[in-house]
């Protein structure tokens, strides 16, 4: 989607580059953003932040484009991509990320699970819950895999002083 030129896009809104906005922005669908923002930007659709652009807040987006500065946390379930003038100071959480040779990114990426919305929160809570059953069940598992070997290592150590004495019995005959 992003990344590539692709007309599937439709900005539905265009902050320019003299616009300076204090406070936080939020969108029902897909911006570009090429002025200052000093609060939290939340955009349902794509979101591009221009080369100038600057945002000093969390950023949330189905997936961003960045070609700006943000200081602040990047959740975009989709796709992040920083270019080569992006400078991002804040953490990231993606199922894609890509990032260009000359972009400054200081901060952590979380790609390993799927990024929680709003209703994901409660899906993330009750799969950890399922979790939990399963490691319990688990080591129940194991701790009687434990018992029944120990049980078998009792029943061959008795097995051997019977096996010993008529070896002994049966020398002492011939």
């Amino acid at each position: 989607m992003l990344g590539k030129k692709s007309t599937d896009t439709k900005i539905n809104t265009l902050i320019g580059a003299g616009a300076e906005l204090s406070g936080d922005f939020t969108l029902d669908g897909s911006a570009r953003i090429d002025g200052k923002i000093g609060g939290n930007v939340t955009v349902t659709g794509s979101l591009i932040l221009g080369a100038g652009s600057v945002v000093t807040g969390e950023v949330q987006a189905a997936s961003v484009l960045i070609g700006g500065e943000v200081t602040g946390n990047i959740t975009a379930p989709e796709k992040a991509e920083l270019t080569a003038s992006a400078k991002v100071l804040g953490d990231i959480a993606t199922k894609v990320i890509v990032i260009d040779e000359h972009a400054i990114f200081q901060g952590k990426i979380d790609m390993n699970q799927a990024v929680p919305d709003k209703k994901g929160k409660a899906k993330a809570a009750k799969a950890t819950r399922v979790g939990r059953k399963s490691a319990k069940a688990a080591i129940a598992e194991a701790l009687k895999e434990v018992e029944e070997e120990e049980k078998r290592e009792n029943q061959e150590n008795t097995a051997v002083p019977e096996q010993t004495q008529n070896t002994v019995a049966e020398e002492t005959t011939k």
